[in-house]
């Protein structure tokens, strides 16, 4: 059991090992993308890196190249040197035709050579036709005359007055070579002819100092490297400090924390730059507080006011409804009066509700009260509720229900209020059109939508649909009664569940309001079961269906029309959400 649990731990490290190096990508990537300190200095290095092994590579290329030349130089002028001083030794000897006399010539050439040259190695040819008295051929390495190529010694044989040199691999032990040099050059001996004369130079201790030269150039090159990247973080950390300090400080004033500074240190720029923050800082923050003092003074005016009226309204509904009541004792110029004082009363009541209502909103104070309920069935009874006012403006609504009857915690109240507000808007706005109501859910999130054929509105208008008091067409008249802020509080109704509340709107097209509810308590994560925007649905066909036909919706989803005659309200569908 212990050595499996040992396998386990051991196989688990090396998993994590294999993740956290696997990671590394990313993270470098993030720290490219987050960090100016990580990008500077790596952009840095990696360029003062090509550049120091540009630099090194030429220098060490005109170094070998210098050290080749410069040895070679050496060696053709020991060479020419021995050479000079071996037809020396020629010249002033006199053998007389003895054989004997020319093979000890032969000799002190020989010392002349190892006295006078620094090669170890050389070999010397007969050129011409064979002589009973001329020496025979002498090479210190039997491998020598290999070595000396036939090109090599068809210029010496042809050119008795210059030397010629070429590069090649001199044997070495363990069957190795080194690199060397072997310089050709005809001597001439008395009363014999002319031979050729090869030294051959090792340059082995050359690759030994360009090997020394090369480690120098790279140690430099990389201390170097490691140099200018220590200075360029010690500088880079001394600017971007204090711009990641104002970063981090105008992050946090812009969440809200209005009392963070910036460190002012010197009097350099960068404290400067400090200074002209600290200050915008103050600034807003005075500005802030006056606009928040200013906006606490307005909402407590709106609620002071708002309550302050509800009695003297209260007592004025009251006697305007005995007039309304009594209207009909009246002379009709009086009678008429009595209606309009009543209407004004009742809308003046409507929006002392609705300003009571915003106030709690921006006070922070509203409290849902939820329950579980059918956003279909609750769309079914706002509908039924409204038919009369349909009615009176010639327009057919219709429920298009294929999910949405499963239960949903939500506040009852406010989603009705929210969907009548949204139906009496788009039957006043309707232009006498069907007005298609529908109501779909998903797993995460329940949506009603409601859909008009008007005249619909400009992209401009649709973004300004929610603000107080707001009307699309200043000069159009309220046939309803509206206070102007019924969409602002049915966002707010949204937002308060969790959900939102989108608008699409095109002219010639009509408007389509949706409200998107999520199942559970919390922020709405996933998009609407019912799209803003209904592009070229099948839905938009409804006009053309007549006031006589009826729209069912299955508990497939699928939409049939029957060429019956119904009445101007929906029935009830039965399906599951």
């Amino acid at each position: 059991m212990a050595s499996a649990h040992a396998g386990g731990e051991a196989s688990r490290a090396r998993l994590t090992g294999w993740r956290e190096i696997r990671s590394w990508p990313a993270n470098l990537a993030r720290l490219w993308r987050q960090s100016l300190r990580f990008k500077t200095i790596l952009v840095t290095l990696t360029l003062t890196a090509v550049a120091v092994t540009i630099a090194c590579v030429w220098m060490a290329l005109a170094i070998q190249n210098d050290l080749f030349v410069s040895r070679k130089d050496q060696v053709l002028v020991d060479a020419q040197r021995a050479t000079e001083a071996s037809q020396t030794t020629l010249d002033s000897a006199a053998v007389q035709g003895d054989v004997v006399q020319i093979q000890n010539l032969m000799t002190r050439v020989r010392l002349t050579l190892g006295q006078q040259s620094a090669s170890d190695e050389w070999a010397v040819f007969r050129i011409g036709p064979f002589s009973a008295i001329a020496p025979q051929d002498i090479a210190t390495d039997p491998e020598l005359e290999e070595i000396i190529t036939p090109e090599l010694r068809e210029s010496v044989r042809d050119d008795p007055q210059h030397q010629y040199w070429q590069s090649v691999a001199l044997p070495a032990g363990d069957d190795g070579t080194v690199p060397g040099i072997i310089v050709g050059q005809q001597i001439d001996v008395p009363e014999v002819g002319p031979y050729e004369l090869y030294l051959a130079y090792d340059l082995a201790s050359a690759p030994e100092t360009l090997g020394f030269v090369h480690s120098t150039l790279w140690i430099v090159g990389i201390g170097l490297v490691l140099l200018i990247g220590a200075i360029a973080w010690f500088v880079l950390r001394s600017v971007t400090r204090p711009i990641g300090e104002a970063a981090d400080t105008s992050a946090m004033l812009a969440a809200g924390e209005l009392g963070v500074r910036l460190p002012v240190r010197g009097e350099d720029e960068l404290a400067t730059l400090g200074r002209s923050f600290n200050a915008m800082a103050d600034s807003i923050e005075s500005q802030i507080k006056e606009l928040a003092e200013l906006s606490l003074v307005q909402q407590r005016f709106v609620s002071d006011v708002s309550h302050e009226l509800r009695t003297p309204l209260t007592t004025i509904r009251l006697a305007a409804d005995m007039i309304n009541d009594q209207r009909s004792e009246f002379e009709p110029a009086t009678a008429r009066a009595a209606e309009l004082l009543n209407a004004q009363v009742q809308r003046f009541e409507t929006l002392l509700t609705d300003l009571l209502e915003i106030s709690r909103y921006d006070a922070g104070s509203v409290q849902l009260e939820l329950e579980p309920t059918s956003l279909a069935a609750l769309a079914e009874d706002v509908i039924e509720s409204m038919v009369q006012l349909a009615e009176q403006h010639g327009t057919d609504v219709r429920l298009v229900a294929p999910g949405g009857y499963s239960p949903v915690d939500m506040d009852p109240r406010r989603v009705r209020r929210v969907v009548r507000n949204l139906l009496g808007n788009a039957i006043e706005h309707g232009e006498g059109r069907p007005i298609v109501v529908t109501v779909d859910s998903d797993q995460q999130a329940v949506a009603i939508g409601v859909r008009d054929y008007g005249l619909g509105m400009t992209a401009t208008d649709a973004e300004r649909v929610f603000d107080r008091f707001w009307r699309a067409d200043p000069s159009r008249k309220r046939t309803i009664g509206g206070t102007g802020l019924g969409l602002s509080i049915a966002l707010g109704d949204a937002r308060l569940h969790g959900g939102e509340l989108a608008v699409w709107s095109e002219l010639g097209r009509g408007t389509n309001f949706v409200l998107t509810l999520p199942r559970t308590a919390g922020k709405l994560t996933a998009s609407s079961p019912i799209p803003a925007d209904p592009g070229d649905d099948s839905v938009a066909a409804v006009d053309d269906l007549g006031l006589t036909q009826s729209l069912e919706v299955l508990s497939t989803g699928s939409v049939r029309t029957d060429a019956v005659e119904r009445a101007r309200k929906p029935q009830r569908k039965k399906g599951k959400s």
